[in-house]
């Protein structure tokens, strides 16, 4: 698609929060959260023409490589929230965006995520092959107080439990769903732990793809902050928690 007239370089969605996008204690479930930040990156990226459609006319999307989410507070049932975006840089196969979230004014929620252009023919990353000068940067705008880092994967760790890929995990582009490997891990914590709404910030690594019928291991350390998704014994995806 072309450009929307009513593109602009920092996009801001007002979303409602409904029960079906809620824990058991009526707030936003973390999992929900990371879709609401990165559906409001994905709408701003059909109105720039950088869509999934666009991209997959030669055989492109985006995927999530890193990210790093910092809460100050969750929404509820019902809230409208403010969901606003923009990008950070965009160079060669690699681009940087922020993403905050309002409710009533006020930020209670901010995200730096770092995305690869990825070919879903080839299964490997490569430059973009779309125009987006039209998309200004913002290389001094951050929404997080820190930057993502790169998880240090070689902690020692404990197997919580086997899990098989299923076709519920998969997503458009054919492999397992970013907020999947999220979900697991949070899976295994005690309910008590995630309701009480002890996590001030969590990093995602996404280190290789997993497909279907794929037969994986999560691990944590004896603080159940770190989290590992392992496939033959290499790490797909890490999870650092901060409490």
């Amino acid at each position: 698609m072309p450009v929307s007239p009513n593109f602009t370089s920092i996009y801001s969605h007002e979303w409602e929060i409904n029960f079906t996008q809620c824990a058991p204690n009526g707030f936003l479930k973390y999992v929900d959260l990371c879709n609401l930040l990165q559906l409001t990156a994905a709408e701003h990226s059909i109105l720039g023409g950088l869509s999934f459609n666009d991209m997959q006319k030669h055989h492109q999307a985006w995927v999530l490589s890193r990210i790093r989410i910092e809460i100050d507070s969750l929404p509820k049932w019902q809230d409208k929230v403010v969901v606003k975006t923009w990008i950070e840089s965009l160079e060669g196969n690699k681009s940087i965006r922020n993403i905050e979230m309002y409710l009533n004014d006020e930020k209670i929620v901010g995200a730096t995520t770092y995305w690869a252009v990825f070919n879903t023919q080839l299964r490997k990353s490569e430059p973009l092959a779309l125009p987006h000068e039209h998309f200004e940067k913002y290389p001094d705008n951050h929404a997080s107080k820190k930057g993502f880092s790169r998880i240090n994967i070689l902690q020692d760790t404990n197997k919580l439990t086997d899990k098989a890929v299923v076709l519920s995990d998969l997503d458009i582009v054919n492999h397992v769903n970013n907020t999947k490997y999220l979900e697991w891990c949070l899976d295994t914590l005690p309910p008590k732990s995630v309701l009480k709404h002890e996590i001030k910030a969590l990093e995602m690594n996404f280190l290789r793809e997993l497909n279907w019928n794929d037969a994986v291991e999560i691990h944590s350390d004896e603080t159940k902050t770190f989290f590992s998704v392992t496939k033959d014994s290499k790490t797909c995806f890490a999870l650092q928690l901060e409490i």
